[in-house]
């Protein structure tokens, strides 16, 4: 009888360890996406808040940047979507869609903003690195159903499309308007180590070269850009991690970032500085979240 009982004890015990190691997250199961990385349930990061999730309008959210009024966004959908940027509140509720009128959506990937409140549209997704259309495109929300002004550039340093396999990094996820220019950050597909800063004339004609400015030495793939209102902090949003960058004037490849990770955040794609210590992040999944700095 005691070895009946010593052995249900022992079969008692080993259940129990079995079911507190898989609670303890080892093997546990994720989303995959975009290359088969796997998204974890999100345990507490110090500075980052879910506040808000987008409605099924916003499909696959991939920029962001601030609206006319405190606490919305403007935000609009990845590959593939309608050529229409929506105006969010920080829950995530829609506020209106904006149609663009008279252009396509090939990949937009990013939009940005300047200190008249016109909207510059990064259609320069660019997963194969063989496009030979990259457009930025300028929408003033003030005026929806004015015409839109259009850039298209190429990249000096780029000859072949597509590249070899480990030079691929001219796809651009990321942009940036400061003091009259609009500064691209690439995503380094070939070997995810370098972000090559490029920029553009905001006003300047609608052909251009974009020029290379430098690089970033980051250990991820750059998803956004986005720049405090003092100028000095860069924020490079990778998947499920940030880089925080020190600058000073504009000179955005002099920096060492600080890796920030985000582990269960899910498919980061969108950010925004609210003020010099506040960063709002969008993702795919359409959750919205406030990063403190510092924290």
């Amino acid at each position: 009888m005691n070895r009946i009982v010593a052995g249900l004890l022992g079969l008692t015990l080993l259940t129990s360890a079995a079911c507190s190691e898989a609670q303890d997250g080892k093997g546990k199961k994720g989303g995959g996406k975009k290359g088969g990385k796997k998204t974890s349930v999100m345990n507490p990061i110090a500075g980052l808040t879910k506040v808000g999730h987008m409605g099924s309008e916003v499909k696959e959210s991939s920029g962001l940047a601030l609206g006319p009024e405190a606490g919305t966004f403007y935000t609009h959908g990845d590959d593939g979507a309608e050529p229409t940027l929506y105006l969010v509140r920080t829950d995530g509720s829609l506020v209106k869609s904006l149609p663009v009128p008279g252009v396509n959506q090939v990949d937009w990937e990013s939009v940005t903003q300047d200190n008249q409140g016109v909207l510059y549209i990064g259609d320069c997704g660019n997963n194969n690195n063989d496009r030979r259309d990259l457009t930025i495109y300028r929408f003033d929300p003030r005026q929806p159903d004015a015409a839109v002004r259009s850039i298209r550039f190429t990249y000096p340093d780029q000859q072949e499309f597509p590249p070899g396999k480990k030079e691929r990094n001219f796809d651009c996820e990321a942009s940036l308007w400061y003091n009259g220019g609009i500064y691209l950050f690439t995503k380094d597909r070939g070997q995810g180590s370098t972000c090559k800063v490029y920029r553009l004339q905001a006003d300047g004609p609608a052909k251009q070269t974009a020029q290379l400015l430098g690089k970033i030495a980051v250990a991820g793939e750059v998803t956004d850009a986005a720049l405090s209102p003092d100028g000095r902090t860069l924020a490079l949003l990778g998947r499920e991690e940030l880089f925080l960058c020190p600058v000073s004037g504009g000179n955005f490849t002099q920096t060492t970032p600080r890796a920030v990770r985000l582990p269960g955040a899910g498919q980061t794609e969108g950010a925004v500085f609210q003020d010099n210590n506040t960063l709002m992040i969008s993702t795919e999944q359409g959750n919205l979240y406030r990063y403190q700095l510092g924290q």
